[in-house]
C-alpha cells in the first residue's frame, strides 16, 4: 500500500549538491519537508543558501546545516534540534549521500603518496561508519518508526577496482555491511534499511575522480538507455520506495542504472 508523502520530514546528509540535493528537490516536490546537512566552503554555502530558498517555493519547510556530518558533535548538536522541528514525528526519509574520502593509491606510484591510516580511518569514517552513528541517535531520539526508510548510496566500486579508489571501494563495503546489520535490528520497528547503487553519475565527488573521464565515456557507451545515471534517476526511486507504508524491502543493494551493471 502506498500513501502521501506530504507533510512528513526528511533527512539528507549531503544535501547540497549532486544525488542529496536531486532527492531534496524530488521529496520537496512531494510535500516532504527537508533537513539537510552538508560541508561547504563560502560558495557552496550561497548556492545551498539558495537551494534553501528553491525548497521553500514549493510550499515545504526546509533547513540546512552546514557542518560536518560525520562530527559527533554534529549529530549530538543537530539531532535534538531536529526532533524539535519535526514536532517528534519520525523521519520518513534518511538519506546518506556523503561523498568525501582520499584517492591517494595503497602504494605509492611515480614518487607520489601512498595513503596512510588516517586517510583510511577518515574515508571509512565519513563515508560508512557515520551512517552507523547518526541511525543510532537518530533512532534514541524517536526520530525512525514504522515507515521510515533508510537510504545509502554505495557504487559500483563495492565490487570494481580502479586506480585511485581503494579507500573508498572498502568504505562502499563496509556500508554496505552497515546497511544489511542495521536492516536486521531495525526491522522489529518496521524501518527499511537499504542501499542505492547508482550509475556512473556526473556529480562534484565523480569529478575529483583523477581519469574520470573514462569511466563517464565507458559508461555512456555500454549503458543500454544510451546515457549516463542522472540524479534525478535516483530521486525518482527514492520517492517510489518512500511512499510504500511496506519494510518488507530491506538489507539489498537496489541498482539504479539504467542497466549499466549488465553491459560493463
Amino acid at each position: 500500500m502506498t500513501t502521501s508523502l506530504k507533510g512528513s520530514w526528511c533527512l539528507v546528509l549531503g544535501s547540497s549538491s549532486g544525488i542529496g540535493l536531486a532527492n531534496a528537490r524530488a521529496l520537496a516536490l512531494e510535500g516532504v519537508n527537508v533537513l539537510g546537512v552538508h560541508f561547504d566552503t563560502a560558495e557552496g554555502q550561497e548556492k545551498a543558501g539558495a537551494a534553501v530558498e528553491e525548497l521553500r517555493s514549493t510550499g515545504v519547510q526546509a533547513h540546512f546545516f552546514n557542518a560536518n556530518a560525520a562530527s559527533p558533535a554534529t549529530r549530538s548538536e543537530l539531532v535534538p534540534r531536529f526532533a524539535e522541528l519535526t514536532e517528534g514525528r519520525p523521519l520518513r526519509v534518511v538519506l546518506h549521500s556523503l561523498a568525501f574520502g582520499t584517492l591517494l593509491p595503497y602504494l605509492p606510484a611515480d614518487g607520489g603518496p601512498a595513503l596512510t591510516s588516517r586517510q583510511m580511518d577518515m574515508t571509512l569514517n565519513v563515508m560508512a561508519h557515520s551512517l552507523v552513528y547518526w541511525t543510532q541517535s537518530l533512532n534514541a531520539a524517536g526520530l525512525l518508526g514504522a515507515g521510515s526508510k533508510i537510504f545509502a548510496m554505495t557504487s559500483a566500486g563495492d565490487q570494481r577496482v580502479t586506480a585511485h579508489y581503494g579507500a573508498v571501494s572498502a568504505a562502499k563495503c563496509a556500508l554496505e555491511s552497515h546497511v544489511r546489520q542495521l536492516a536486521l535490528e531495525l526491522a522489529p520497528q518496521q524501518v527499511a534499511v537499504n542501499s542505492l547503487r547508482a550509475g556512473v553519475t556526473v556529480t562534484p565527488s565523480l569529478e575529483r575522480i583523477p581519469d574520470h573521464e573514462k569511466l563517464v565515456e565507458l559508461a555512456a557507451r555500454s549503458n543500454p538507455h544510451g546515457r549516463l545515471t542522472r540524479p534525478a534517476d535516483v530521486a525518482d526511486v527514492v520517492v517510489a520506495l518512500a511512499r510504500s507504508e511496506s519494510s518488507w524491502t530491506t538489507g539489498n543493494v537496489i541498482g539504479v542504472d539504467g542497466g549499466e551493471a549488465l553491459t560493463t
